[in-house]
Formats: C-alpha cells, structure tokens, sequence
C-alpha cells in the first residue's frame, strides 16, 4: 500500500523511455537504467521493460533499504521524498539528510535522543521520526520535506557545477523532484 503510492508518484516524476545524450545513466526506462536493469536479471531492449519489472527493481534497491514501510506509517510524503531521492542519488545520501535533521530538531535531546548518522534508516532513526512529528505535528512534516528539499536542491546544483553535462537535466531536477 505504502510502496505503491510512492511508486505511482515516482513513476510520474520519472517517465517512460529515455536516451539523452548528456545521461551518465545512458538508456532508461521507467526511470531504471540499462545497467541496474541488467544487473538485476534484464536481457531485452530498455525500450521493452515492464514497468512491473522496474517496481520490483524500486522496492529492493530503494524502498526498502531507504525505510518506507517505517517511515510511511508516520508520513507518506516524507517516506516517497527519501524514496525519491534515494532513485536518483543513492539511498545513503538522503537517508543521512533525513537523520541530521532529526538530530538538530530535537532540542538538544529534549524531544528524543540522537540518532546514528549512518545512512541506515532502521528502528531507531523511524522511532526518531515518529517522534519528531509526534511532538511537532503537522508544522513537523512540513519543515522536515522542506529541510530534504533544501539539501536536494543545493545536492543538483553541485551536481551541475560539477559537470556541466548535468545543467541539462537542473531545471528539470528542481521542478519535478524539489517540491518545496
């Protein structure tokens, strides 16, 4: 249940077939690259992958190990910005924004106590979270998306001052991932 409404959105942000010339990735397909597609079993044209093919791909590489059935449960918006983030990053880079900001939220630990930044969102970084909104609501929700969209939107932009290639894709990265 969780994971399909954060794939629905994802799926939107992604699109169907791609093969821009400037893509490190090279040809996708639901947003899968050909290699990831082919490391996890593909042999056919990119153009052809199902997109049931690439749900199983996102539920192993990204959701589960980005913690959506933990963090889902407490917010559905902030469990698909980390899914999000994690396809087009990598799961550690924003499951460590997600634990800094609830390190600093907490008030020196009077809310709770610090987390481990270690990339990792298990148990202890989901009890953090539930926490955090438990005490601050739905003013919570809001600043923690907007503080992983902060982090992801400076994240692009070094991206593309660091290869020039990727300011084709920048403007595209903030309207459809940043969502402030």
């Amino acid at each position: 249940m969780y994971f399909d409404h954060a794939l629905k959105h994802l799926l939107g942000v992604e699109g169907e077939y791609s093969d821009h010339p400037s893509d490190s990735g090279g040809q996708t397909r639901w947003g899968i690259t050909e290699a990831v597609a082919v490391q996890n079993g593909w042999s056919g044209r990119m153009q052809d992958l199902p997109v049931e093919f690439a749900g199983r791909i996102y539920r192993t590489k990204y959701w589960e190990k980005i913690g959506g059935d933990l963090i889902a449960p407490t917010s559905q918006l902030v469990a698909n910005e980390l899914f999000d983030s994690a396809v087009n990053m990598g799961v550690e880079v924003p499951a460590m924004w997600f634990q800094r900001v609830l390190n600093v939220a907490n008030r020196q630990g009077q809310l709770y106590a610090d987390i481990k930044v270690d990339g990792q969102i298990g148990p202890s970084t989901a009890l953090a979270f539930a926490e955090f909104i438990g005490k601050r609501g739905e003013n919570g929700e809001r600043v923690m998306l907007s503080a992983l969209n902060g982090f992801q939107s400076v994240h692009y932009t070094v991206l593309a001052e660091r290869r020039e290639k990727d300011e084709a894709f920048w403007f595209g990265w903030q309207l459809q991932r940043v969502k402030i």
